[in-house]
């Protein structure tokens, strides 16, 4: 079982920055491929970049591509979401998510991770 806590949420003006943590419990941490999902309010959960468990690749969507950077520490089990340049279109609330199935590409998809944190908020203001 793997446990995921996120932190560094909070109110932002836009074009502001914060850095997300995603701290996961367990031993395997460095074997998971990890991703950082979102949900605004009356929307669908989307992925917004994940770094795979080599290190090797990360994917990013294309609305936060140049202004997110995902990153892992695997001695200290987590993974960091540095968000720059924010929108108030980023407002929502930010997921960290575990794929611990040694997938060889960073999968996309709320169904291809098997784990998942609670969730911390982001608000952009205009």
């Amino acid at each position: 079982q793997v446990q995921l806590v996120e932190s560094g949420g909070g109110l932002v003006q836009a074009g502001g920055s914060l850095r997300l943590s995603c701290a996961a419990s367990g031993r395997s941490f460095s074997s998971y491929t990890m991703g950082w999902f979102r949900q605004a309010p009356g929307k669908e959960r989307e992925f917004v970049a994940g770094i795979h468990w080599t290190g090797g690749q990360r994917n990013y969507a294309d609305s936060v591509r140049d202004r997110f950077t995902i990153s892992r520490d695997n001695a200290k089990n987590t993974v960091y979401l540095q968000m720059i340049n924010l929108k108030p279109e980023d407002t929502a609330i930010y997921f960290c998510a575990a794929d611990p199935k040694y997938t060889s590409v960073v999968l996309t998809t709320t169904r291809g991770y098997h784990y998942w944190g609670q969730g911390t908020q982001v608000t952009v203001s205009s």
